[in-house]
């Protein structure tokens, strides 16, 4: 009788399935070697860009993706849409170096359920992660204070502001980044597997919708929000 519960309770304990996600190997380490310390948890893939990521949640269905914000190819906030696409019971934890309020509700706007600045990982990951795979959301107190003070300054509905936004859709996001970081319409198709005609006309798409009229106005847009770094 007693050897049976222990067996349904040891199924029952299933590992917390994490993914780590950003650009620079020492820092995948870092996390990594932080999380694994933790009872009960598992590591199950990384990833060194958006793209990769996409590939290892499809493959692994994680529980956790803890996602850096600037990356090449496919920045944090496209990989999070479109992760969440891919496996919707996941919790993403935002882990980055930048902390403005725009930044943090574009952030919650793609669906990440946590945000942690980098200056705040060694002291704060572990719970941020234990509290999203609990169901909860996690902010540091600097975020908490600035989209407390976004609000008070500016109490305006979030759709209301973003009427007046154009709106690209994720492909065009994803070519606009691959754009501002400097490659070509071959380049760009040959990453996307499209042809060239087709990134031409999502190309001149993108300069209509955001009313850019030269390749400096599309990288000032870039960095202005956070599609890539400056």
């Amino acid at each position: 009788m007693c050897y049976t519960l222990l067996i349904f309770l040891m199924g029952m304990a299933q590992p917390l399935q994490i993914v780590i996600v950003d650009d620079h190997e020492i820092v995948r380490k870092g996390l990594r070697a932080t999380l694994e310390g933790h009872p009960g948890w598992q590591i199950i893939g990384e990833a060194a860009n958006g793209r990769e990521a996409l590939a290892v949640v499809e493959k692994f269905k994680p529980d956790v993706v803890v996602m850096d914000i600037s990356m090449p190819e496919l920045n944090g906030l496209e990989t999070t849409r479109q992760l969440l696409m891919i496996e919707p019971r996941a919790r993403v934890l935002v882990l980055t170096l930048h902390e403005t309020d725009q930044l943090i509700h574009e952030v919650l706007a793609a669906g990440a359920r946590g945000y942690l600045l980098k200056s705040d990982a060694t002291s704060h990951l572990v719970t941020a992660v234990e509290t999203l795979a609990n169901g909860g959301t996690y902010f540091t107190q600097k975020v908490s204070d600035l989209l407390l003070a976004g609000y008070l300054n500016n109490p305006v509905p979030s759709n209301a502001v973003g009427d007046q936004i154009p709106r690209l859709s994720p492909r065009e996001t994803e070519i606009l980044q691959l754009l501002a970081e400097g490659k070509s319409n071959k380049e760009i198709a040959a990453v996307l597997n499209l042809s060239v005609k087709t990134v031409e006309t999502h190309r001149a798409n993108i300069m209509g919708k955001l009313e850019l009229h030269s390749f400096s106005e599309l990288v000032r847009y870039a960095i202005r929000n956070a599609i890539i770094e400056s």
